[in-house]
């Protein structure tokens, strides 16, 4: 699945145990409504870096995965739990082209560094590190 809005906010990295790191990271979709909404989404493992090139305000695109579980607490209440993990993010288009229309690349290098950035990690598995 894939969703389109304005970055809000980034966490630190939060180690859980010595095999299993997440970062959060919370987008605004629906922003032009009068009840936006506020998604947070996390990055597991070798994925908490995926947000470092991007900044509070800018809009991205985030591919996602829904993921649920269900826990049985000690005293036997079963309780549901909804993630939504993160596993690529990009530049929009809309954000791409005002890049490109206030500064024009002068040389090849300056072209690259203005095209967007995209990481893909769709190929890797992170489900056996999971700790539940």
């Amino acid at each position: 699945m894939d969703v389109t809005g304005i970055l809000k906010l980034k966490h630190d990295v939060q180690q859980v145990s010595d095999k299993f790191k997440k970062r959060e990271f919370v987008l605004t979709i629906d922003q032009n409504t009068q009840y936006p909404q506020y998604i947070s989404f996390q990055l597991i493992q070798d994925k908490t870096s995926l947000i470092d090139n991007y900044q509070v305000g800018e809009e991205i695109k985030v591919s996602f995965n829904l993921k649920g579980r269900e826990w049985t607490s000690p005293q036997g209440e079963v309780k549901y739990f909804t993630t939504i993990d993160a596993w690529r993010i990009e530049r929009t288009q809309a954000t791409t082209n005002k890049t490109e229309t206030t500064s024009q690349p002068k040389n090849a290098e300056e072209k690259s560094a203005a095209s967007p950035i995209v990481t893909d990690f769709s190929s890797s598995s992170a489900e056996g590190d999971l700790p539940f």
